[in-house]
């Protein structure tokens, strides 16, 4: 286990166990957290199993007790339910703490650790880049932007932008088969038979037919507003990804290794959605995949970057459409690891770990450091 002292002066003792992808747990305790090896996919019993022996080992050895426990907002993780049975055996208090949020305070909890107090500034942004998190309004979330507020009493953390919602045809299947999140978004502006010419290498006519009804018929289909969605369809479409997923984001890293330089004559497109009462703005996706069909004939390398870049520009334009005065901004989440994304929103002062994981191997720490972060701790 990793350790390091927190600049915060609490008898807490937490207990945070992660998301599920890439199975992590941490313990905050006596002003010091613990931070555990990342034991991989959660979803394989042998690496939950043993996962789960080594959280009750480190709490027996180190003889803690932790009255709160920490974990995902997905009602289905594993470490969701082991939480809530942890939670009844130590009479502690379960707390789920929302993925990006999460990703966010990672970036935020390590820029503090060389700090004299652990205390937020009174208003940042955050935005946090990934594949797949459980949102509040039960979609699937991934390329998210919050405005963090910090009184005496409450942290407030709103969903103030987000990716284009997509849908996914099959839910979950459309992370193994790229060519599905590419049938969803083409459909948005294209007839049946010409979004067919895109697709026609990668399934059937007939099983296009079914996937095409299936996503009109809107069965078995998950709003996500993910950025590795977006990008797994847009390495699928410029030809650097079959349809298919042999490791973890393997488009996605197939679309960055394919990048150059971008083009500069597109600039995003933002509208504004009312999904949960409150405004919140959103980049549209569709029109980057209109522009890449447009210019499809033209270099793919630099259509790649200019597609990254798009992403880039825009959620961080959604930040400064809310910006009275200079506000810190942090970046976080696997995709953080995107260079040509990254690179751009560093260059407008965005903060992003550099030793915590960006992705889930580091969402126990981010839960912690959210949870501590709340005025009434």
């Amino acid at each position: 286990m990793q350790s390091f002292r927190l600049p915060l002066k609490s008898k807490l003792s937490v207990l945070a166990l992660g998301a599920e992808s890439a199975g992590n747990f941490s313990v905050f305790y006596q002003g010091k957290v613990f931070f555990s090896e990342d034991f991989g996919d959660l979803l394989e019993d042998v690496n939950y199993n043993r996962f789960k022996k080594a959280v009750i080992s480190f709490l027996k050895r180190e003889n803690i007790s932790p009255k709160i426990i920490l974990t995902d907002l997905h009602p289905l993780y594993k470490t969701t339910a082991l939480g809530k049975e942890l939670a009844k055996k130590f009479q502690a208090r379960h707390v789920q703490v929302q993925h990006h949020l999460a990703h966010i305070f990672s970036a935020i909890g390590e820029s503090n650790l060389n700090s004299k107090t652990y205390k937020l500034k009174p208003n940042a942004y955050g935005i946090a880049l990934d594949g797949t998190g459980y949102g509040v309004d039960g979609n699937i979330w991934g390329g998210e932007v919050f405005k963090i507020n910090v009184t005496r009493s409450t942290l407030h953390a709103p969903r103030i932008g987000h990716l284009e919602n997509q849908l996914m045809i099959g839910g979950d299947l459309a992370v193994k088969e790229p060519a599905r999140m590419l049938i969803s978004i083409l459909s948005k502006f294209l007839s049946k038979d010409e979004a067919y010419k895109y697709i026609k290498k990668f399934y059937p006519h007939n099983q296009f037919e079914l996937l095409y009804n299936q996503l009109k018929q809107n069965f078995n289909c998950q709003e996500t507003s993910s950025t590795g969605r977006v990008i797994d369809a847009i390495s699928i479409l410029l030809g650097f990804a079959k349809n298919e997923r042999n490791y973890k984001h393997e488009p996605a890293i197939l679309l960055e290794r394919n990048s150059t330089k971008p083009y500069t004559d597109l600039k995003p497109v933002i509208g504004k959605s009312y999904e949960l009462k409150d405004i919140s703005y959103e980049l549209l996706t569709t029109p980057l995949f209109e522009y890449l069909l447009k210019n499809i004939s033209e270099d793919k390398k630099r259509l790649a970057a200019t597609a990254q870049l798009y992403i880039a520009q825009g959620l961080y334009e959604i930040t400064r459409k809310l910006q009275t005065k200079r506000s810190e901004l942090y970046l976080s989440g696997g995709i953080a690891n995107n260079k040509i994304i990254s690179e751009y929103l560093i260059s407008k002062g965005a903060i992003v770990n550099q030793k915590i994981p960006r992705g889930d191997a580091g969402i126990s720490l981010g839960q912690i450091f959210y949870h501590l972060a709340n005025p009434w701790n």
